[in-house]
């Protein structure tokens, strides 16, 4: 038991881990945390949208572990694509210590969740990224582009970015946000980088 209890107070640290987008109403950023919670919902609201039949519970479960690793390495913004390699093998090492505190059983297990997430290979991993890279831009779209206007990123750069996974993963969701990313565009909230 105390190994789940250590396990458990281990993954705390991620209420820490401040990210660039502020809830609703806040003057606070969102920690990572808070965030894997939400787009656990997201995915639960929007699983019958997904591009292909999911098991909604693999799902959850990989949002859920998806981003356990910031516990070590920080939360990096998506437009930063510089240094991925490393930032994934860093993540990659602090997924390792933190689920091998788990029995060995549950450590594989967590493992190959957050393995199938970084690999977006089936059905429910791409399902599960298009959730993860809509919520944060849907945030933005409800902050009058917050961190897009902090951050210097363009609507170029945000379609590049969360365009692709979002549409392979659920389409019906990115035909909405296309159509809101233009508005915001036409509006002004996006940076001029």
């Amino acid at each position: 038991m105390q190994a789940f209890i250590d396990f458990i107070l281990e993954l705390d640290k991620l209420k820490a881990v401040t990210r660039k987008t502020r809830p609703l109403g806040l003057d606070r950023y969102e920690n990572s945390a808070e965030h894997s919670w939400q787009i656990a919902m997201l995915a639960a609201s929007l699983a019958h949208c997904a591009e292909t039949p999911v098991n909604i519970d693999r799902v959850v479960h990989m949002l859920l572990v998806h981003d356990i690793g910031e516990i070590d390495t920080g939360d990096t913004i998506v437009y930063d694509e510089e240094g991925v390699a490393e930032r994934k093998a860093a993540e990659r090492m602090a997924v390792t210590r933190i689920f091998g505190m788990l029995p060995p059983s549950q450590c594989d297990r967590f493992m190959a969740l957050w393995q199938e997430f970084e690999d977006a290979a089936t059905p429910e991993a791409r399902f599960a990224h298009a959730v993860d890279r809509a919520m944060p831009a849907l945030l933005n779209l409800a902050n009058a582009g917050q961190s897009w206007r902090e951050n210097g990123i363009t609507h170029a750069r945000v379609v590049a970015r969360i365009g692709p996974p979002i549409k392979a993963g659920c389409p019906a969701l990115w035909d909405y946000m296309e159509q809101r990313l233009e508005e915001a565009r036409q509006t002004g909230w996006f940076g001029t980088l």
